[in-house]
Formats: C-alpha cells, structure tokens, sequence
C-alpha cells in the first residue's frame, strides 16, 4: 500500500554529522514547508510492521499508531496535544488516510503541518539513506534532499559527539555503508526527484545553493530560510554540546576540521575503511591506505560495542532514547509469545541479519554489550539530550 500525496513529502537524508540537522531547521523556516525533528520512524518501525501482526485488525494497527505516537524523542514534536487522547487522534487520522505505516507517518506529519500552519511537510532522519526503496513505496511522489560531507569530516565530529562510534574504523565504516546504500537511487532516481548538496560547497554560498534547492521543490526562495538560528528547534539544539553551531549562521570553519582531529594513523584507517568512497564523491588527498589485519578489525569492532554500551549513561548519553528502543524491542518479543507472529519472513526486511542492524534501526548500542555491562534503563527524561 502507498500513498501518493497532493503536497509531495521532502526527505531530508545523509550520513550522521553531514549536515542533515542544518538543512532540517533551514527548510523547516520556509513559508509552506513544515519540518520538526528527526522521527527515527523507519529505521525503528519499518522493517519490524511483521511483528504486529495483520495490520488490517484495528487492534494491532493501534498498537503500530501508538508506539510511533507516543515514542519522539522531542515529545509531541512541541504540539499542543493532550497526551491521553493523542494515540486515538492519531488512530483515526490514519484510518482516513489508510490503514498502515504509511498512514501513519503521513497521519504524524500532517498533524504537525496543520499545528505550524503550513500546506506541506518534511521530515529529516539521517539513516533514512538507508531506506530509500522503502520511502517510494510508501510515498511514490516522494522527493529526497541528500546532504553529503567529507568522511574524514563527518567520522572527525562523530568521534567527538555523545553518541555514535568511538574509533575511526568505525566511524569510516558506517560512512562508508551509507554512501554506498544511496548511490543507486543518486543514479537511478530522475532530476525533479532527487536533490544533492555537497556540504563544503553549500556552506560557503547557501543562498545560491538554497535558491537551486527552492526550485527543486517547486517552492519560492525565501530569505527567512537563512534565519534558520533564530527558531526554537536550533536554539534547543545549540544548547547541546553536538549541536551548538545549528545556533549560529552558516559557515565553513567546520571545513576540514580533520587535518586537527584526526591523526595521520586514523586518516590512513579512514582511506583504508572508505577510500574510494572519498574520492568517488570528488574528495582528494586520501592517504595511503593502512593494512589492517582481521584480528585488527575484530578488535576494533568489539572494543566500540563495549564503549558505546559503557557511555550510554554518562554526560550527554543516550540512555533515555535508548531505553525506549529496548523496550520496542521487549515489545516486539511480547507480540510473538502472543502469536502475533511467529518467525521473520524468508526475505527478511532490511536490515535485520545485517551486521549492523542495531545500528541501522536506530539503536546507539547493541544488546550484547548493554547486557554485559548490566546496563540500567531510564526513562525520566532528566538526562535526555532533546
């Protein structure tokens, strides 16, 4: 089932640490355009709709409304809503629409449309590169706006954020695997579809990059796009320690910013890791690939899954956000000991088998490691980073 809407869906796409948060808040500033934080709603729902059951039977597709309802990291997107009557609302909006996740995403995202006053909605979530295919058949007429940065760049600030991987290998690694899950759709997909922004170039002429991106859309260019800074989503998030530059007018002094953070060593495991990659998307002077053994890799590989476990709870960890991703996780097992479902399909949805598909649906750490290390969940949003 799909949806085919009058006022074409924008996803906003890239790889984490590209730049998709900047655009998020400068689109969310146009006149027609409403765009609030990210949703995770298909790295988190999406590839698991099987667990639920026939979604057909209103049971099981409240249970899908609900969870995706009352699970935003920014509660209610700010709406004015009434917590206890919101999952319901949302219920029927998706019925009206149809009865799937596609009614419901559109359900989430028409409600906050109407609640900013605005014709059209967008929605940013940096993994939905992952899931592309997905995206059209929900939303056929979809149009996408994928952002792209030098990996050295982006792996840099990635190793500097509270969340994310915690070694270069790995940081090049999920770069990497998110450039190549685009580049059939950048090549398949036609013009009036699909939007390339190169980051070091945007930053250091936004206006005529927006104007291109405005026309793209079939939307006006406005100038209160460059005021993006002023609004509550960018002052909310310039107050964290990832985010405090979206508080600020564009710039390109984050260009480049590995030759500082990383060493000689971690830029060679970077052109090992995603080399070609690099230079594919037009960045040069990639240094000689560092050989590394599979024990090497092993070893690096384990020692993130511990680090990133270790780290939820501490300052400006992720342990509230995780907490509820472990429970969808609960609740997907509590759903096959009811026999809503039984074993995942012969074709399994991606990206359940994958090696990361932890990670790729959206979790920050695996059960593995958040086991071993006793991790206790949270769910008092005192410790939340939005």
């Amino acid at each position: 089932m799909s949806l085919t809407l009058n006022e074409r869906p924008v996803f906003v796409l890239g790889s984490e640490r590209s730049g998709t948060t900047l655009i998020m808040a400068i689109l969310g500033c146009h006149p027609r355009l409403a765009v609030p934080e990210v949703a995770w709603y298909y790295p988190r729902f999406r590839p698991y709709l099987f667990t639920y059951g026939n979604l057909n039977e209103i049971d099981n597709f409240r249970t899908l409304c609900r969870e995706m309802a009352y699970g935003l990291r920014t509660p209610f997107w700010d709406m004015k809503v009434n917590p206890a009557t919101f999952g319901d609302e949302i219920v029927e909006r998706a019925v009206a629409l149809e009865q799937s996740f596609a009614g419901v995403y559109a359900a989430m995202l028409e409600r906050y449309a109407e609640e900013q006053g605005k014709p059209r909605w967008g929605e940013k979530t940096p993994y939905n590169l992952f899931y592309v295919e997905q995206i059209l058949k929900d939303f056929p007429n979809a149009q996408f706006v994928f952002i792209y940065r030098d990996g050295r760049d982006a792996s840099a600030e990635f190793l500097d954020s509270s969340f994310g991987p915690t070694n270069i290998y790995s940081a090049a690694e999920l770069w990497r695997i998110g450039q190549e899950a685009v580049k059939p759709w950048r090549e398949a997909l036609p013009e009036d579809q699909w939007f390339d922004i190169k980051y070091e170039d945007f930053v250091r002429t936004p206006v005529e990059h927006l104007k291109r991106l405005c026309a793209f859309l079939q939307e006006d260019y406005s100038d209160e796009l460059m005021a993006f800074h002023t609004t509550p989503i960018a002052k909310r998030r310039g107050k964290t320690k990832d985010n405090w530059a979206l508080a600020e007018p564009i710039s390109d002094k984050h260009v480049g910013i590995y030759k500082d953070l990383l060493s000689i060593r971690d830029q060679r495991i970077m052109a090992a890791v995603a080399g070609d990659a690099l230079r594919e998307f037009g960045y040069d002077n990639v240094l000689e690939p560092l050989d590394l053994s599979s024990e090497q890799i092993e070893l690096m590989d384990e020692m993130d899954g511990r680090y990133r476990a270790a780290a939820l709870d501490g300052p400006g960890g992720w342990i509230v956000i995780e907490s509820y991703n472990d429970w969808l996780v609960d609740q997907r097992a509590a759903r096959r000991a009811a026999g809503l479902w039984s074993e995942v399909p012969d074709s399994p949805p991606f990206p359940i088998g994958h090696k990361h598909e932890e990670y790729l649906s959206g979790m920050r750490a695996k059960r593995q490691w958040k086991d071993h290390f006793c991790i206790k969940r949270e769910y008092s949003r005192a410790k939340a980073v939005l």
